[in-house]
């Protein structure tokens, strides 16, 4: 039925070119036309007769029952989220009477997610899967997590978050998974991060260690069709093999120019730990290939390359963080920050260096070399068949454009090199400066060479 990328794609349609009460609007047309194709919508200006309560057998007759009520739950939803937004800006904030409008709205919603989940569960007449009702549950503990965060019922919020993430972690490992980690990433993960410092939960506990605490073991039904779906999304195991952040193996510390801090914050960890397992990665893949060209070596980098980004963008989150909460610069905690900042952009920053390093060729370029194409060589060698005159060279045009990119790239590796004389703590570095002031001048001649 795929619940979840119903309600995403209509989402992300809607959201890419306006706001919640655009989304509200446009699916109120959806609605109505959900309700022709089941032939249930009232004619125009005609007495309104309220339709009873979707049922099993409803679902089993046409599939469209299921996007009725998710658009009917999303409705109400997207209202909530626009009254919210209109009032978010105003001097007065959210008051008393607009909260309990949103928590309505909410309640509503979750109201309609919950029929879904009912009537599917009667499997045997509505013919739903397990992955069906998995989805199903998932998404109601997202709308009902979303009424208990208005309320400020943290520990309910958290609880409900909880089981939406195990459950697309579950999910993720049976196929889409992209879907489900762009939800996970961008709505769940962020919940149930602030839901737990409320909580007064320690930032340096993983996010899937606190989801795991949080999830009611005691629904043994939920329990079994998540244990169905894969056995290892409770024990944490589903987490290392989808990248989404195996806590076990996060590490603790960080090292930068012989200096060890703590890692404050555990997205930062897990981030950390990506960028270890993808250096081994690429480490491996290299010594596989040696002949292969600098095109295809430098694909190589591309996970590493990510990791690294992700690594940088944990770091400036949880420093974002401690500054909104009133956190000065002196305290330890931004300042084992700060290191870390600079460690992880050192890294990132290194390996793009590293990859146009690859790009250039051998000796970083240092020698003119003209590469031919596979078309070029191919024709090179049925020429020699025939005739075994020397290899054909190279139009001028082509060797300029290759001395253009090779330029390019010795551009981008100094670009890179001033970004690095940036960061915090590196200026003060007097041998580091100095090897950077070697690197500069290294690839500036190795730049006019070919101007």
């Amino acid at each position: 039925m795929d619940i979840t990328s119903f309600v995403l794609q209509g989402r992300d349609n809607a959201l890419v070119y306006g706001d919640y009460s655009t989304y509200h609007t446009q699916l109120s047309k959806r609605l109505l036309g959900s309700r022709k194709k089941l032939g249930i919508a009232s004619r125009n200006r005609g007495k309104f007769h309220k339709t009873g309560a979707i049922t099993s057998e409803n679902i089993a007759e046409n599939h469209e029952y299921v996007h009725l009520l998710l658009l009917t739950s999303e409705r109400a939803w997207a209202q909530a989220m626009s009254i919210k937004a209109a009032h978010a800006t105003g001097r007065k904030g959210i008051t008393g009477r607009t909260k309990s409008h949103i928590i309505s709205r909410l309640n509503r919603a979750a109201q309609t997610a919950r029929n879904l989940v009912e009537s599917l569960s009667e499997t045997a007449v509505s013919g739903a899967s397990t992955r069906d009702i998995l989805e199903a549950k998932a998404y109601e503990a997202i709308i009902v997590g979303a009424m208990q965060f208005e309320k400020r019922a943290w520990q309910l919020c958290l609880q409900s978050y909880a089981v939406s993430r195990v459950v697309y972690t579950a999910l993720t490992s049976t196929g889409k998974g992209d879907i489900y980690k762009d939800l996970l990433a961008d709505t769940i993960d962020p919940s149930i991060r602030y839901a737990a410092y409320q909580l007064k939960t320690p930032r340096t506990i993983p996010i899937p260690t606190i989801a795991h605490k949080a999830f009611p073991d005691s629904d043994e039904v939920l329990v079994q069709q998540i244990n169905e779906v894969d056995p290892g999304a409770l024990s944490g195991e589903s987490d290392a093999k989808t990248s989404l952040g195996n806590p076990d193996k996060a590490p603790d510390t960080i090292t930068w120019r012989s200096r060890e801090v703590r890692i404050e914050d555990a997205q930062i960890a897990l981030a950390w730990a990506s960028v270890n397992a993808a250096k081994q990665n690429l480490a491996e893949n290299l010594a596989k290939g040696k002949s292969r060209s600098p095109r295809e070596a430098a694909a190589a980098y591309d996970d590493i390359l990510t990791a690294t980004q992700d690594a940088v963008d944990a770091t400036k989150q949880a420093i974002d963080e401690l500054r909104g909460e009133g956190v000065a610069q002196s305290d330890p905690r931004m300042q084992s920050l700060q290191i870390t900042r600079t460690a992880v952009n050192f890294e990132m920053i290194s390996w793009r260096i590293g990859r146009n390093r690859v790009l250039t060729g051998d000796s970083d370029g240092a020698f003119e070399e003209h590469g031919r194409s596979r078309a070029i060589k191919k024709a090179e060698t049925d020429a020699k068949e025939d005739d075994e005159s020397g290899p054909t060279e190279l139009p001028i045009s082509r060797k300029l454009t290759k001395l253009k990119e090779k330029a390019a790239l010795y551009d981008g590796t100094l670009q890179n090199l001033e970004s690095v004389k940036e960061l915090p703590g590196v200026a003060a570095d007097e041998a580091l400066s100095g090897k950077l002031s070697a690197f500069v001048s290294y690839f500036s001649a190795l730049k006019y060479v070919f101007y």
